[in-house]
C-alpha cells in the first residue's frame, strides 16, 4: 500500500510538473523570421540563411517566432479564391522549407515557435480572400484544428525546450474577414476559450507534452481570463501606443501622413506620452505571469518613420518593464523596416554588416535585456 501511495503520489506530482512546464515560459529573446509571413506561393524573399541563424545566436539570442500564413504551403489554383476544400491541400515541398529553416534553428540550439500568422478564416492582414471566419464558422474552426494537428504531428517527437507552437496571430472579431478596415473587436471569451482549447487538444493529441501558446485577444493587447485554467502559455505585443510605435503606418492609421509627430515623453496630439502609462498597459500581464501562467511579448518593435531617438527611448521603457518582470521578446522583424539590419531608417548611421546595414544601436538596445 505504501509503495502503491508512493506510486501514486509520483504521478501527480510528475502531471503537475508537466502542466507547469507548459503554461510557465522561459525569457526567451529573438526576433520573428518572416520568409513565411506571405500568402504567396514560393520562391522566398529574404530567405533566413544559416548565417542570419548563426549572428542571432551570436548576438546572444535564443528564440525566433516563425509566423506562418497557412496558404504558402497549400497547393491550390492562385488565380481562384481558395475554396474550403482547398485549404487542405498541404504541398510537402513548401513544408519542407519550413521544416529546413526550424532544423537550422534547432542546430544553433534556437528555439522556435511556429505561429499561423494566417489561419483560416482569420488574419489581422488584408491581401487574401478567406473562404469563411474562424470566429463563427465551424468548416474554419475544423480546418484550424487539422492545421495545428499536422504541424504537431511534423514535430511529435521534438522536445518542448525547442518549439512551441502559437495558435494564431493577434485575434479580433471582424465581420467582413477580407476587409482590413472594418472595425475589429476583441473576440468574445467564451468563443477564444473554445477555439483555443480545441487547438491545444489537436496538438497534444500528437504529444501532451508539447507548449501552446495563445496570442493576447484585442489583437494581443488583453490577456485572456478565459483560458486561464488551461496549460495555455499568453503572448503579448510591444507595440502601445501605435502613436509611437506605427507612425505613418498606412495600414495601421486612417490618415497616416497627418499624424502628430511622436516624442518620448511628450504631448502627442492631445496625450501625454510617458513611462506610466507602459506601466499601467503591462501591468494585467504582468499580474498573469505572476499568477504562473508564462507571458511572453511575441512581436515588439516600431516602424521606420517614426524619429530613432524617439523610437530607442520609447523600446527601453517597453523592454526594461518586460525583462525585468521576466517576460521575453521578439522584436518584428530581423531583417526589415522594423528590424536590426536593412531597417531603410532615414537618420541611423548604419554600419555595414556582411553586405546589411546594421542598427548597432538598436541592437545594443536589445542586447542590453
Amino acid at each position: 500500500m505504501a509503495a502503491a501511495g508512493i506510486s501514486i503520489a509520483c504521478k501527480v506530482l510528475l502531471a503537475s510538473t508537466s502542466a507547469q512546464q507548459k503554461k510557465t515560459l522561459p525569457k526567451w529573446k529573438g526576433f520573428n523570421l518572416t520568409d513565411f509571413f506571405s500568402p504567396n506561393a514560393f520562391p522566398l524573399k529574404n530567405e533566413t540563411t544559416e548565417n542570419h541563424l548563426k549572428w542571432i545566436k551570436d548576438w546572444g539570442f535564443d528564440f525566433i517566432r516563425l509566423p506562418i500564413a497557412y496558404p504558402c504551403y497549400l497547393n491550390f489554383d492562385r488565380s481562384e479564391d481558395i475554396t474550403p476544400d482547398e485549404v487542405y491541400r498541404i504541398d510537402e515541398r513548401a513544408v519542407a522549407k519550413i521544416e529546413r529553416l526550424v532544423r537550422m534553428a534547432h542546430d544553433k540550439d534556437i528555439h522556435v515557435s511556429l505561429n499561423l500568422h494566417r489561419a483560416p478564416g482569420y488574419c489581422i492582414n488584408a491581401g487574401f480572400h478567406e473562404p469563411y471566419n474562424l470566429w463563427k464558422d465551424g468548416e474554419a474552426q475544423k480546418a484550424f484544428y487539422f492545421h495545428w494537428a499536422f504541424w504537431a504531428k511534423r514535430f511529435k517527437n521534438v522536445s518542448s525546450k525547442k518549439i512551441s507552437f502559437d495558435l494564431v496571430n493577434e485575434p479580433g472579431m471582424r465581420d467582413d474577414m477580407n476587409d482590413q478596415h472594418s472595425k475589429l473587436s476583441p473576440v468574445p471569451g467564451d468563443i477564444y476559450r473554445k477555439v483555443a482549447k480545441a487547438a491545444a487538444a489537436a496538438i497534444w493529441e500528437q504529444n501532451p507534452k508539447h507548449l501552446v501558446i495563445a496570442d493576447g485577444n484585442n489583437v494581443g493587447n488583453d490577456t485572456i481570463p478565459e483560458i486561464e485554467d488551461l496549460e495555455i502559455a499568453q503572448s503579448c505585443r510591444g507595440y502601445f501606443p501605435g502613436a509611437v510605435s506605427h507612425f505613418k503606418a498606412p495600414w495601421a492609421n486612417k490618415d497616416p501622413e497627418n499624424m502628430p509627430l511622436p516624442k518620448w515623453p511628450g504631448l502627442v496630439g492631445d496625450k501625454y506620452l510617458n513611462r506610466q502609462m507602459l506601466e499601467d498597459y503591462y501591468k494585467p500581464w504582468i499580474e498573469l505571469s505572476k499568477k504562473g501562467t508564462g507571458v511572453h511579448c511575441g512581436e515588439c518593435g516600431c516602424w521606420n518613420k517614426t524619429p530613432h531617438d524617439v523610437f530607442l527611448a520609447w523600446f527601453g521603457d517597453v523592454l526594461d518593464i518586460l525583462s525585468s518582470n521576466n517576460i521575453g521578446f521578439a522584436l518584428w522583424n530581423f531583417i526589415g523596416d522594423f528590424g536590426v539590419l536593412d531597417s531603410n531608417r532615414a537618420d541611423v548611421a548604419y554600419e555595414d554588416w556582411q553586405g546589411h546595414k546594421l542598427d548597432k544601436k538598436l541592437l545594443d538596445l536589445l542586447m542590453k535585456y
